[in-house]
């Protein structure tokens, strides 16, 4: 047998709130929203890509409650040279709460109201706005959403970020508005807002 890692795992079922629609979203819009999306971007017809629910949920799950920091790898990756020191440490030693390899831009069709409803939300909580923030560089001349987000495939962060009152706070005002279910926020959208807006 072939070992992936000398280290321990650890491995868990996700509970099936975190990976489920809930019940303020109607279901028969979004099964209409998800039909008329169809095969136009990239899972749009799909019920379980909208169910990875990686914005709100993964920092809550009890086998990461001992853990600061995360470093999402998906399967298949492989690395082309040896990483000659920790990222763990050096995020800690820099002061780094999140990173991230390559930047790309959103289909739009998946992000109709995601902006509207992030302004929304800017508006209802400004003090969790920093002061040295990074919108600009998300953001049109006009002030609307240049559609950029970092490719959270591949990020790394802060736990504590994402247990944070800005972000639990933000995710529940995104998740209340459906839009994961009825239109397809990703995740990498939505950190990349929530980084830009919440960390100097």
């Amino acid at each position: 047998m072939e070992w992936a890692t000398s280290g321990d795992c650890h491995f868990g079922l996700t509970p099936y709130e975190h990976w489920s629609m809930p019940l303020w979203v109607d279901r028969i819009r979004a099964k209409w929203a998800m039909a008329m999306m169809g095969n136009r971007v990239p899972y749009g017809d799909s019920e379980s890509y909208r169910k990875m629910y990686e914005s709100g949920f993964f920092f809550r799950h009890p086998l990461l409650a001992d853990y600061d920091y995360y470093w999402r790898v998906e399967p298949g990756v492989e690395f082309t040279c040896s990483i000659p020191y920790d990222p763990f440490q050096y995020m800690v030693d820099n002061g780094k709460l999140y990173g991230f390899t390559i930047s790309v831009r959103e289909f739009p069709l998946t992000v109709r109201t995601l902006w509207s409803t992030t302004s929304a939300f800017r508006a209802a909580y400004p003090e969790y706005i920093a002061p040295n923030n990074t919108l600009r560089w998300l953001t049109t001349s006009t002030g609307g959403y240049n559609m950029c987000h970092f490719w959270s495939n591949f990020e790394i962060g802060s736990l504590a970020f994402f247990r944070s009152p800005q972000y639990t706070a933000y995710f529940d005002f995104l998740d209340r508005a459906g839009g994961f279910f009825l239109e397809r926020w990703g995740d990498a959208p939505v950190h990349s807002l929530a980084v830009a807006m919440f960390l100097n």
